[in-house]
């Protein structure tokens, strides 16, 4: 067979790192971008503990109360720290491996699936949600944005917010990312739209659009939508920045 096998790469990365957390450094995380870029990680992140989040991520947490569905759980260490703080989290992944790792570290409602597929299920209604983890790039594309927050306000309480964290692309000077960014440009996408997926052993994901755009391209979509942009705080030592996201 030619090329990788596709199928849950990301999920078997996190499966395997829950079982052998030593061999970090012999099985990085693997994202590749479309263009052929190769990038690693460190996939301990995904089990970091709440003491070793960025300050400012944790602030951001701590400010969810109540029902809280979180958006690309991974390995749940955001839904883990919520439900021992006492709230009714849902850890909700696409990836059947992230799924498992969730349940096999102690959470107590997780789903499989989509954003959608869980709106399709009339679920109780949130206060909040969770794209931590720079998971607002879930919104995907100008075009889905609007799709992915709608339905986030359908299974909304009054007043409910969206905590998450995003990265703006525009914040380099590496060659390889500015030519992706004019790329991009030229086939009608926004600068910081990804194309990408996840490598693992030899698994592959299937490819998926991720979103990175600068807070004023953010703003912009987040306009489209029945949000308003409560708070935007910006790292000062970086490209990430925290939104928070209240219900019109």
């Amino acid at each position: 067979m030619d090329g990788p096998i596709i199928g849950d790469a990301f999920g078997q990365m996190l499966l395997d790192r829950f079982a052998a957390p030593d061999l970090d450094a012999s099985y990085p995380e693997l994202i590749e971008r479309d263009d052929g870029l190769l990038q690693t990680g460190h996939r301990g992140r995904y089990f970091a503990p709440y003491e070793e989040w960025h300050a400012a991520e944790r602030a951001l947490i701590d400010g969810l109360s109540g029902r809280v569905l979180d958006v690309g759980a991974g390995a749940g260490r955001v839904s883990l720290y919520l439900q021992d703080r006492g709230c009714d989290v849902v850890a909700l992944d696409i990836s059947d491996g992230a799924v498992e790792v969730c349940r096999r570290r102690g959470l107590r409602a997780t789903f499989l699936g989509t954003v959608y597929d869980l709106a399709a299920t009339s679920p109780a209604p949130f206060d909040g949600f969770v794209l931590c983890g720079n998971n607002m790039g879930l919104l995907a594309s100008r075009d889905e944005a609007p799709r992915f927050l709608g339905a986030l306000a359908g299974m909304a309480r009054p007043g409910a917010r969206i905590a998450g964290t995003w990265l703006d692309p525009y914040l380099t000077d590496n060659p390889d990312h500015l030519a992706y960014h004019q790329r991009n440009r030229q086939r009608g996408r926004m600068g910081g739209q990804l194309r990408l997926r996840s490598r693992h052993r030899n698994l592959a994901s299937p490819w998926f659009d991720y979103l990175f755009c600068s807070p004023a391209e953010g703003e912009e979509l987040i306009a489209r939508t029945a949000w308003d942009l409560a708070e935007l705080n910006r790292d000062e030592q970086g490209p990430g920045y925290n939104v928070v996201l209240r219900l019109k």
